[in-house]
């Protein structure tokens, strides 16, 4: 047997989209290329060389002209895992992820009820896709296999697997934010959803806010529940079941990121950036934003706050630049096309009034970004403007932190990132909703001495190493499955010893982290979908 293809003991993923994207080339072919997103960069190097399974839809419908088998296996070659696909018809895209995902659950669950659509036709649809994933799940998984669905799109693969007579212990995570429950209320299909969350062995969350919502949910709305425990781990006790339920903030491969922000190729580029800001003598001060395009994301609210610093600072005028990168996502949804339009009606209303020969305020970039080129921008950018105005945790605030090697920069976070719980001691956090409260905080960065900003960002690193993707995966692993990422050995005939070792490899751009080898430099920005 083909090590990559044991049938036993292997870790299973399940989310929305498999981690590759299908387009075609410029001679009209299918190929698959990498994902991105805050889960393609947590679990790809997780699952790699360990012969797990990755199930998912694969964003497309397949097509007369499209092997979609074929093209999967060519995908997958090199990883050490393997891919399952759900198929979904367009009307199960436009209801199930565009619909109940999309239009109910991400606008309630970041606070915004008045952008929901409670319509019961997307409901129908939802659960019979969350079946679809469920029956491909049954019928790929083995006795032993230990099974993590992710997110909200498929709270309910657990419930229907166990109506499909699974047995294996189910972990599930949210990655975005839970609800407080008068918000939660008002969701039409509240006690199915939270019944379909306590069928999970495990139910874990980004922070300690988001687990103690979804408690006081439960014991309002259920009867015959109970939950004992304090800390990370608390345990819900319904009917004759027991189900865990745990805060798990999630993070990146630091060492990843660092190793990536000190390579020549990015040393190059940030010289290239910084030198189109100025001489070294008067450089003028570099504000980076990076965001989805997306209404949770306070892309208007920062730049009305931008725009605030220029008027009431007018000695910042010609001093600072901000770099806003919006990532195209849903521009075929009406919300987030006139999203789009009120961004760039902003910045060009910005950069008319205040904008001089030698200097335009806001330098707008509406694509993505390749990863060089990110990082760069990470390592050059002397403040990272991080608002959103809801967000399960914000991957980019910890890249930022990881790719600032020279430890000089300062992090601007919203009190509502996720993240804002870990990094608030070192970060200026700020109400995104308060515009001159923003444009303050922004002032102070500018005029912080060098020796506070490199004994925060300095801290700021520590805690990113720390807690890093793998501390993220061994904590929810351990909790659930008394396992740790030990527990599922690369497949390899060389592998090192020891968890966290790591080496350069000899050959190649490589870093070898865990007992695999992963690269350091690869295509597609890396932003998750929620942060």
């Amino acid at each position: 047997m083909n090590a990559f293809q044991r049938s036993k003991n292997r870790l299973v993923i399940v989310s929305n989209r498999l981690p590759v994207v299908l387009e075609k080339d410029t001679a009209g072919r299918w190929q698959a290329k990498p994902g991105s997103g805050g889960l393609v960069t947590a679990m790809a190097p997780v699952l790699k060389d360990r012969g797990g399974l990755w199930v998912g839809w694969p964003g497309t419908a397949e097509k007369e002209d499209m092997d979609l088998k074929a093209l999967l296996r060519e995908a997958v070659k090199g990883s050490g895992y393997t891919f399952e696909p759900v198929s979904l018809t367009v009307e199960e895209v436009d209801s199930y992820y565009y619909g109940f995902a999309n239009e109910i659950l991400w606008p309630l669950f970041h606070d915004l009820q008045t952008r929901c659509n409670f319509d019961p036709a997307y409901w129908r649809v939802y659960r019979r896709v969350n079946r679809k994933f469920a029956e491909v799940t049954s019928r790929s998984i083995g006795r032993d296999d230990y099974i993590w669905i992710h997110d909200y799109h498929l709270i309910g693969v657990g419930r229907e697997l166990r109506e499909l007579g699974v047995t294996s212990q189910i972990g599930y995570f949210l990655h975005i934010p839970f609800p407080a429950l008068d918000l939660f209320l008002k969701l039409p299909w509240r006690f199915q959803i939270l019944k379909a969350l306590l069928a999970y062995d495990m139910v874990g969350f980004q922070t300690q806010r988001d687990k103690n919502n979804f408690v006081q949910c439960i014991r309002a709305m259920l009867k015959n529940v109970s939950v004992r425990g304090k800390g990370q781990v608390v345990t819900a006790g319904i009917d004759d079941r027991e189900v865990r339920v745990g805060n798990f903030p999630i993070s990146i491969d630091f060492d990843e990121f660092a190793v990536t922000a000190e390579s020549g190729e990015v040393d190059q580029r940030v010289a290239e950036i910084q030198a189109n800001l100025g001489s070294d003598s008067n450089r003028r001060t570099l504000l980076l934003g990076v965001d989805r395009l997306d209404y949770t994301k306070g892309i208007p609210e920062r730049l009305a706050a931008f725009g605030n610093v220029l008027e009431r600072f007018p000695r910042l005028r010609e001093k600072i630049i901000l770099i806003q990168i919006v990532v195209p996502s849903r521009v075929n949804i009406p919300k987030y096309r006139d999203l789009k339009l009120e961004i760039e009606r902003m910045v060009s209303d910005i950069n008319g009034k205040y904008g001089q020969t030698d200097w335009v305020p806001i330098h707008y970039i509406f694509r993505s970004v390749d990863r060089t080129e990110l990082i760069a921008l990470y390592r050059a950018a002397d403040i990272a403007l991080i608002t959103p105005l809801k967000d399960g945790m914000n991957l980019v605030a910890k890249e930022y932190c990881a790719a600032n090697v020279t430890e000089n920069g300062v992090l601007i976070m919203s009190e509502f990132a996720g993240a804002a719980a870990q990094l608030q001691e070192e970060a200026l956090l700020v109400n995104p909703y308060d515009v001159e409260e923003v444009a303050e905080t922004i002032a102070t960065a500018v005029d912080m001495p060098i020796a506070e900003r490199r004994r925060r960002m300095k801290a700021l690193r520590r805690k990113v190493r720390k807690f890093d993707i793998y501390w993220w995966v061994d904590s929810f692993l351990n909790a659930i499955f008394a396992r740790d990422l030990k527990a599922f050995p690369p497949l390899e005939d060389y592998v090192p010893s020891g968890n966290e070792m790591r080496m350069q490899a000899q050959n190649g751009n490589q870093v070898w982290k865990n007992g695999m080898p992963f690269p350091v430099t690869g295509p597609g920005i890396k932003i998750s979908p929620h942060g």
